[in-house]
Protein backbone atom coordinates (compact mmCIF):
# COMPACT_ATOMS: atom_id res chain seq x y z
CA UNK A 1 0.00 0.00 0.00
CA UNK A 2 1.39 3.62 -1.21
CA UNK A 3 1.86 5.66 1.87
CA UNK A 4 2.98 8.58 0.01
CA UNK A 5 1.58 12.03 1.55
CA UNK A 6 -1.33 12.65 -0.57
CA UNK A 7 -2.84 9.37 0.62
CA UNK A 8 -5.80 9.29 2.56
CA UNK A 9 -4.57 6.97 4.91
CA UNK A 10 -1.07 8.74 5.45
CA UNK A 11 -3.17 11.96 6.06
CA UNK A 12 -5.18 9.82 8.90
CA UNK A 13 -1.91 8.55 10.58
CA UNK A 14 -1.07 12.71 10.83
CA UNK A 15 -4.38 13.21 12.24
CA UNK A 16 -4.09 10.00 14.80
CA UNK A 17 -4.72 11.59 17.75
CA UNK A 18 -7.78 13.43 16.83
CA UNK A 19 -9.11 10.16 14.49
CA UNK A 20 -8.30 7.69 18.07
CA UNK A 21 -11.25 10.16 19.57
CA UNK A 22 -13.66 10.87 17.08
CA UNK A 23 -16.98 10.88 17.50
CA UNK A 24 -19.45 8.46 15.26
CA UNK A 25 -22.89 8.10 15.82
CA UNK A 26 -22.51 4.68 17.47
CA UNK A 27 -19.17 5.60 19.20
CA UNK A 28 -19.14 7.36 21.95
CA UNK A 29 -16.03 7.30 24.09
CA UNK A 30 -17.00 6.04 27.90
CA UNK A 31 -16.35 8.73 29.72
CA UNK A 32 -18.80 11.00 28.08
CA UNK A 33 -22.16 10.52 28.22
CA UNK A 34 -23.98 8.99 25.76
CA UNK A 35 -26.33 10.18 23.90
CA UNK A 36 -30.14 8.88 23.65
CA UNK A 37 -31.18 10.18 20.01
CA UNK A 38 -33.22 7.50 18.29
CA UNK A 39 -31.35 4.63 16.92
CA UNK A 40 -33.82 3.76 14.34
CA UNK A 41 -32.48 6.91 12.58
CA UNK A 42 -28.57 5.82 12.53
CA UNK A 43 -28.44 2.44 12.02
CA UNK A 44 -28.37 1.48 8.65
CA UNK A 45 -31.58 -0.26 8.14
CA UNK A 46 -32.83 1.21 4.32
CA UNK A 47 -32.15 0.61 0.88
CA UNK A 48 -31.64 5.12 0.64
CA UNK A 49 -28.70 4.50 3.75
CA UNK A 50 -27.06 1.91 2.23
CA UNK A 51 -27.00 3.08 -1.23
CA UNK A 52 -25.31 6.22 0.34
CA UNK A 53 -22.53 4.16 2.32
CA UNK A 54 -21.54 2.42 -1.10
CA UNK A 55 -19.73 5.19 -2.78
CA UNK A 56 -17.73 6.07 0.41
CA UNK A 57 -16.67 2.32 0.50
CA UNK A 58 -15.62 2.45 -3.16
CA UNK A 59 -13.61 6.06 -2.21
CA UNK A 60 -11.30 4.10 0.61
CA UNK A 61 -8.61 2.77 0.19
CA UNK A 62 -9.23 0.18 3.10
CA UNK A 63 -12.20 -0.69 5.11
CA UNK A 64 -12.53 -1.98 8.68
CA UNK A 65 -14.58 -4.66 9.53
CA UNK A 66 -16.03 -6.23 12.44
CA UNK A 67 -19.38 -8.56 12.76
CA UNK A 68 -21.60 -9.26 15.78
CA UNK A 69 -23.77 -12.60 15.70
CA UNK A 70 -26.40 -14.22 18.31
CA UNK A 71 -24.26 -17.52 18.86
CA UNK A 72 -24.54 -17.06 22.50
CA UNK A 73 -28.66 -16.83 22.56
CA UNK A 74 -29.99 -19.37 19.47
CA UNK A 75 -29.28 -22.40 17.87
CA UNK A 76 -28.09 -21.31 14.93
CA UNK A 77 -26.34 -18.21 14.84
CA UNK A 78 -26.91 -15.23 12.33
CA UNK A 79 -24.99 -12.07 11.61
CA UNK A 80 -26.58 -9.37 13.28
CA UNK A 81 -24.88 -6.55 12.95
CA UNK A 82 -22.05 -5.70 10.20
CA UNK A 83 -19.50 -2.47 11.75
CA UNK A 84 -17.99 -0.41 8.81
CA UNK A 85 -15.20 1.88 9.45
CA UNK A 86 -13.79 4.21 7.02
CA UNK A 87 -10.88 6.94 7.49
CA UNK A 88 -13.98 9.57 7.71
CA UNK A 89 -16.44 8.06 9.20
CA UNK A 90 -18.03 5.14 11.36
CA UNK A 91 -21.37 2.94 10.29
CA UNK A 92 -23.64 -0.25 11.39
CA UNK A 93 -25.42 -2.29 8.95
CA UNK A 94 -28.62 -4.20 10.34
CA UNK A 95 -28.39 -7.39 7.94
CA UNK A 96 -31.46 -8.04 9.62
CA UNK A 97 -33.48 -5.43 8.02
CA UNK A 98 -34.85 -5.71 5.07
CA UNK A 99 -32.40 -4.85 2.69
CA UNK A 100 -30.70 -6.02 -0.09
CA UNK A 101 -26.75 -6.50 1.03
CA UNK A 102 -26.02 -7.44 -2.86
CA UNK A 103 -24.14 -4.02 -3.64
CA UNK A 104 -22.33 -3.98 0.00
CA UNK A 105 -21.13 -7.02 -0.86
CA UNK A 106 -19.42 -6.75 -4.13
CA UNK A 107 -18.27 -3.43 -3.15
CA UNK A 108 -16.30 -5.29 -0.14
CA UNK A 109 -15.22 -7.90 -2.27
CA UNK A 110 -13.42 -5.08 -4.36
CA UNK A 111 -11.90 -3.65 -1.43
CA UNK A 112 -8.69 -4.25 1.00
CA UNK A 113 -10.85 -5.35 4.56
CA UNK A 114 -8.69 -4.62 7.54
CA UNK A 115 -10.24 -7.40 10.42
CA UNK A 116 -8.75 -8.17 13.83
CA UNK A 117 -8.99 -12.49 14.49
CA UNK A 118 -10.37 -12.93 10.50
CA UNK A 119 -11.48 -16.32 10.97
CA UNK A 120 -14.58 -16.07 12.36
CA UNK A 121 -15.63 -12.76 10.92
CA UNK A 122 -14.48 -14.01 7.38
CA UNK A 123 -17.08 -17.50 7.70
CA UNK A 124 -19.80 -15.07 9.03
CA UNK A 125 -19.40 -12.87 6.13
CA UNK A 126 -19.62 -15.64 3.95
CA UNK A 127 -22.79 -17.09 5.49
CA UNK A 128 -24.98 -13.77 5.99
CA UNK A 129 -23.63 -11.88 2.84
CA UNK A 130 -22.18 -14.53 0.75
CA UNK A 131 -19.05 -12.72 0.79
CA UNK A 132 -15.53 -13.87 0.00
CA UNK A 133 -12.28 -11.45 0.73
CA UNK A 134 -9.85 -10.81 -2.15
CA UNK A 135 -7.61 -9.18 0.38
CA UNK A 136 -7.33 -8.32 4.00
CA UNK A 137 -5.02 -7.51 6.72
CA UNK A 138 -5.44 -9.21 10.05
CA UNK A 139 -4.05 -7.26 12.84
CA UNK A 140 -4.04 -10.15 15.05
CA UNK A 141 -1.79 -11.69 12.82
CA UNK A 142 0.40 -8.87 12.33
CA UNK A 143 0.65 -8.68 15.94
CA UNK A 144 1.60 -12.47 16.87
CA UNK A 145 4.15 -11.73 14.07
CA UNK A 146 5.60 -8.86 15.93
CA UNK A 147 5.98 -10.89 18.94
CA UNK A 148 3.61 -8.82 20.84
CA UNK A 149 1.81 -11.20 23.69
CA UNK A 150 -0.88 -9.41 24.36
CA UNK A 151 -2.77 -9.27 21.12
CA UNK A 152 -6.34 -8.58 22.05
CA UNK A 153 -7.95 -5.74 19.98
CA UNK A 154 -8.11 -4.13 23.59
CA UNK A 155 -4.92 -4.77 24.56
CA UNK A 156 -3.81 -3.39 21.06
CA UNK A 157 -5.96 -0.07 21.32
CA UNK A 158 -4.45 0.45 24.78
CA UNK A 159 -0.57 -0.02 23.65
CA UNK A 160 -0.70 2.15 20.37
CA UNK A 161 -3.44 4.72 21.37
CA UNK A 162 -3.47 4.74 25.33
CA UNK A 163 -7.57 4.12 25.42
CA UNK A 164 -9.38 1.55 26.98
CA UNK A 165 -12.09 -0.14 24.86
CA UNK A 166 -15.66 -0.26 26.90
CA UNK A 167 -16.56 -3.61 28.12
CA UNK A 168 -19.73 -5.18 29.30
CA UNK A 169 -21.70 -6.25 26.15
CA UNK A 170 -19.31 -9.42 25.16
CA UNK A 171 -22.61 -11.75 25.70
CA UNK A 172 -25.31 -9.75 24.73
CA UNK A 173 -27.84 -10.45 22.46
CA UNK A 174 -26.89 -8.67 18.78
CA UNK A 175 -30.77 -9.62 17.47
CA UNK A 176 -32.08 -7.19 20.14
CA UNK A 177 -34.10 -4.28 18.09
CA UNK A 178 -34.06 -1.77 18.81
CA UNK A 179 -30.14 -2.32 19.49
CA UNK A 180 -29.27 0.03 22.77
CA UNK A 181 -26.55 2.91 22.14
CA UNK A 182 -24.05 1.20 25.11
CA UNK A 183 -24.34 -2.20 22.69
CA UNK A 184 -23.93 0.18 18.92
CA UNK A 185 -20.97 1.85 20.76
CA UNK A 186 -19.17 -1.43 21.87
CA UNK A 187 -19.79 -2.71 18.50
CA UNK A 188 -18.34 0.16 16.52
CA UNK A 189 -15.40 0.40 18.87
CA UNK A 190 -14.68 -2.85 17.53
CA UNK A 191 -13.66 -1.36 14.26
CA UNK A 192 -13.39 2.65 14.34
CA UNK A 193 -9.71 1.58 15.60
CA UNK A 194 -8.56 -0.88 13.65
CA UNK A 195 -7.21 1.37 10.30
CA UNK A 196 -4.88 3.22 12.68
CA UNK A 197 -4.03 0.33 14.31
CA UNK A 198 -3.45 -1.90 10.75
CA UNK A 199 -0.77 1.01 10.07
CA UNK A 200 1.19 1.09 13.36
CA UNK A 201 1.74 -2.87 12.60
CA UNK A 202 2.87 -2.44 9.12
CA UNK A 203 5.17 0.06 9.90
CA UNK A 204 6.59 -1.71 12.37
CA UNK A 205 6.72 -4.73 9.89
CA UNK A 206 8.36 -3.14 7.44
CA UNK A 207 11.07 -1.89 10.16
CA UNK A 208 11.27 -5.38 11.12
CA UNK A 209 11.10 -7.08 7.54
CA UNK A 210 7.95 -9.24 8.11
CA UNK A 211 5.87 -7.39 5.60
CA UNK A 212 6.18 -10.09 3.50
CA UNK A 213 5.17 -12.58 6.17
CA UNK A 214 2.21 -10.85 6.89
CA UNK A 215 1.04 -11.08 3.25
CA UNK A 216 1.64 -14.64 3.11
CA UNK A 217 -0.11 -15.29 6.28
CA UNK A 218 -3.62 -13.06 5.03
CA UNK A 219 -3.62 -15.00 2.13
CA UNK A 220 -3.70 -18.43 4.05
CA UNK A 221 -6.51 -17.19 6.26
CA UNK A 222 -8.83 -16.65 3.17
CA UNK A 223 -8.12 -19.94 2.13
CA UNK A 224 -8.15 -21.53 5.54
CA UNK A 225 -11.58 -19.57 6.23
CA UNK A 226 -13.14 -20.75 3.06
CA UNK A 227 -13.05 -24.58 3.53
CA UNK A 228 -16.35 -25.75 4.22
CA UNK A 229 -16.27 -27.42 7.79
CA UNK A 230 -18.10 -30.67 8.08
CA UNK A 231 -19.60 -31.48 11.10
CA UNK A 232 -19.01 -35.61 12.26
CA UNK A 233 -22.25 -36.32 13.89
CA UNK A 234 -20.31 -39.95 15.05
CA UNK A 235 -18.06 -37.51 17.00
CA UNK A 236 -19.63 -34.32 17.92
CA UNK A 237 -20.84 -36.15 21.39
CA UNK A 238 -17.38 -36.55 22.73
CA UNK A 239 -17.41 -33.20 25.13
CA UNK A 240 -14.49 -32.39 26.84
CA UNK A 241 -14.42 -35.01 29.81
CA UNK A 242 -15.90 -37.85 27.66
CA UNK A 243 -12.58 -39.80 27.19
CA UNK A 244 -12.98 -41.08 30.56
CA UNK A 245 -16.39 -42.44 29.78
CA UNK A 246 -16.37 -46.00 28.86
CA UNK A 247 -19.23 -48.78 27.64
CA UNK A 248 -22.57 -47.92 29.13
CA UNK A 249 -21.70 -44.62 30.29
CA UNK A 250 -20.55 -43.27 26.89
CA UNK A 251 -23.54 -45.09 25.00
CA UNK A 252 -25.82 -43.15 27.50
CA UNK A 253 -23.83 -39.52 27.31
CA UNK A 254 -23.99 -39.90 23.11
CA UNK A 255 -27.57 -40.15 23.42
CA UNK A 256 -28.22 -37.39 26.09
CA UNK A 257 -26.39 -35.31 23.79
CA UNK A 258 -28.33 -35.93 21.03
CA UNK A 259 -31.53 -35.72 22.71
CA UNK A 260 -29.62 -32.16 23.64
CA UNK A 261 -29.31 -31.26 20.44
CA UNK A 262 -33.12 -32.06 19.39
CA UNK A 263 -34.33 -29.85 21.93
CA UNK A 264 -32.16 -26.83 21.10
CA UNK A 265 -33.06 -26.96 17.66
CA UNK A 266 -36.32 -27.10 18.71
CA UNK A 267 -36.05 -24.16 21.14
CA UNK A 268 -33.85 -22.02 18.97
CA UNK A 269 -31.56 -22.00 21.79
CA UNK A 270 -27.95 -22.77 22.27
CA UNK A 271 -27.39 -26.33 23.59
CA UNK A 272 -25.83 -25.24 26.72
CA UNK A 273 -29.43 -23.44 27.24
CA UNK A 274 -30.28 -26.97 28.04
CA UNK A 275 -27.80 -28.71 29.97
CA UNK A 276 -24.46 -27.53 30.26
CA UNK A 277 -21.46 -30.36 29.03
CA UNK A 278 -20.88 -31.09 33.03
CA UNK A 279 -24.15 -31.79 33.39
CA UNK A 280 -24.23 -33.81 30.38
CA UNK A 281 -21.35 -36.29 32.08
CA UNK A 282 -22.12 -36.23 35.79
CA UNK A 283 -26.22 -37.38 33.95
CA UNK A 284 -24.44 -40.22 31.95
CA UNK A 285 -22.29 -41.59 34.67
CA UNK A 286 -25.65 -41.30 37.14
CA UNK A 287 -27.44 -43.05 34.71
CA UNK A 288 -25.09 -45.49 34.88
CA UNK A 289 -25.07 -46.42 37.72
CA UNK A 290 -28.92 -46.99 38.14
CA UNK A 291 -29.75 -42.89 39.50
CA UNK A 292 -32.21 -40.93 37.92
CA UNK A 293 -30.88 -37.27 38.10
CA UNK A 294 -33.06 -34.73 37.26
CA UNK A 295 -33.12 -30.77 37.06
CA UNK A 296 -35.37 -28.19 38.53
CA UNK A 297 -35.79 -25.75 35.19
CA UNK A 298 -37.03 -28.89 33.33
CA UNK A 299 -40.51 -29.05 31.96
CA UNK A 300 -42.67 -32.20 32.26
CA UNK A 301 -42.64 -33.13 28.85
CA UNK A 302 -38.43 -32.31 28.88
CA UNK A 303 -38.34 -34.63 31.63
CA UNK A 304 -39.96 -37.54 30.25
CA UNK A 305 -37.77 -37.29 26.85
CA UNK A 306 -34.42 -36.69 28.82
CA UNK A 307 -35.14 -40.25 30.97
CA UNK A 308 -36.09 -41.74 27.65
CA UNK A 309 -33.35 -41.08 25.87
CA UNK A 310 -31.19 -42.41 28.26
CA UNK A 311 -32.92 -45.20 28.81
CA UNK A 312 -33.01 -46.36 25.67
CA UNK A 313 -29.39 -46.06 25.62
CA UNK A 314 -29.16 -48.17 29.04
CA UNK A 315 -30.42 -50.89 27.16
CA UNK A 316 -28.21 -51.15 23.88
CA UNK A 317 -26.33 -54.21 23.63
CA UNK A 318 -22.46 -53.61 24.22
CA UNK A 319 -21.86 -54.16 20.18
CA UNK A 320 -23.53 -50.93 20.27
CA UNK A 321 -22.19 -48.83 22.65
CA UNK A 322 -19.09 -46.58 21.39
CA UNK A 323 -16.25 -47.33 20.53
CA UNK A 324 -13.17 -45.62 23.07
CA UNK A 325 -11.04 -42.69 20.84
CA UNK A 326 -7.27 -43.55 21.72
CA UNK A 327 -4.51 -41.06 21.18
CA UNK A 328 -1.54 -42.75 20.56
CA UNK A 329 2.09 -41.22 20.07
CA UNK A 330 3.69 -43.01 16.85
CA UNK A 331 6.70 -42.06 14.42
CA UNK A 332 6.16 -39.23 12.28
CA UNK A 333 5.02 -40.33 9.14
CA UNK A 334 6.18 -39.94 5.41
CA UNK A 335 4.48 -36.77 4.92
CA UNK A 336 5.84 -35.32 8.13
CA UNK A 337 9.22 -36.11 7.58
CA UNK A 338 8.78 -34.38 3.97
CA UNK A 339 7.78 -31.18 5.84
CA UNK A 340 10.57 -31.57 7.70
CA UNK A 341 12.88 -31.91 4.29
CA UNK A 342 10.70 -28.22 3.49
CA UNK A 343 12.12 -26.77 6.63
CA UNK A 344 15.41 -27.60 5.93
CA UNK A 345 15.57 -26.19 2.35
CA UNK A 346 13.75 -23.03 3.49
CA UNK A 347 17.21 -22.04 5.10
CA UNK A 348 18.24 -20.87 1.63
CA UNK A 349 15.06 -19.05 1.18
CA UNK A 350 15.85 -15.94 1.78
CA UNK A 351 13.11 -12.39 1.73
CA UNK A 352 15.30 -8.79 1.40
CA UNK A 353 16.28 -9.05 4.57
CA UNK A 354 18.06 -12.32 4.58
CA UNK A 355 14.99 -14.52 6.56
CA UNK A 356 13.32 -17.24 5.25
CA UNK A 357 9.79 -16.58 4.31
CA UNK A 358 6.54 -17.17 6.25
CA UNK A 359 4.99 -19.69 4.37
CA UNK A 360 8.80 -21.94 4.81
CA UNK A 361 8.67 -21.40 8.29
CA UNK A 362 5.22 -22.49 9.05
CA UNK A 363 5.59 -25.46 7.14
CA UNK A 364 9.01 -26.43 9.36
CA UNK A 365 7.47 -25.65 12.60
CA UNK A 366 4.78 -27.58 12.12
CA UNK A 367 6.67 -30.34 11.43
CA UNK A 368 8.85 -30.01 14.13
CA UNK A 369 5.97 -28.99 16.59
CA UNK A 370 7.11 -25.57 17.42
CA UNK A 371 4.01 -23.41 16.37
CA UNK A 372 0.85 -25.96 15.63
CA UNK A 373 -2.13 -23.99 16.07
CA UNK A 374 -0.21 -20.47 16.68
CA UNK A 375 0.59 -20.30 12.82
CA UNK A 376 3.63 -18.63 11.82
CA UNK A 377 4.49 -16.79 15.16
CA UNK A 378 5.39 -19.55 17.12
CA UNK A 379 8.92 -20.26 14.63
CA UNK A 380 8.93 -16.28 13.70
CA UNK A 381 8.67 -14.33 16.73
CA UNK A 382 10.87 -17.06 18.87
CA UNK A 383 14.03 -17.24 16.36
CA UNK A 384 14.01 -13.99 14.91
CA UNK A 385 12.78 -11.14 17.33
CA UNK A 386 14.98 -9.14 17.33
CA UNK A 387 15.59 -8.48 13.19
CA UNK A 388 16.34 -5.55 11.82
CA UNK A 389 16.67 -4.22 8.28
CA UNK A 390 17.95 -1.28 6.57
CA UNK A 391 15.46 0.00 4.09
CA UNK A 392 12.12 -0.62 2.17
CA UNK A 393 11.28 -4.16 1.53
Amino acid sequence: MTKDKGSTNAQTTKQRPERAHRHSDFAIPSTLDIRHSSLAARLIATTAQLTALIPQIEAADRVAVDTEADSLHCYREKLCLLQISLPASDHIVDPLADLDLAPLQSTLERSEIVLHGADYDLRMLRRGLDFVARRILDTLIAARLLGIREFSLAALVKRYFGLELPKGSQRANWARRPLPARMAEYAINDARYLLPLAEELEAELIRNCRIDWLRQSCRRAIEQAAVQRVRDEDELWRVRGSGSLRGRQAAVLRAVWQWREKEAKAADRPPFHILQNHELLDAAVAFAAGDVPDYRHFSSRRRQAFREAAQGAMQLPDSEWPVSRRRIGRRPDPETQSRSGVYRAAQHTRNSCGEPNAHDLFAGSMATGVARNNGVIGAVTSERARTKCNGPV
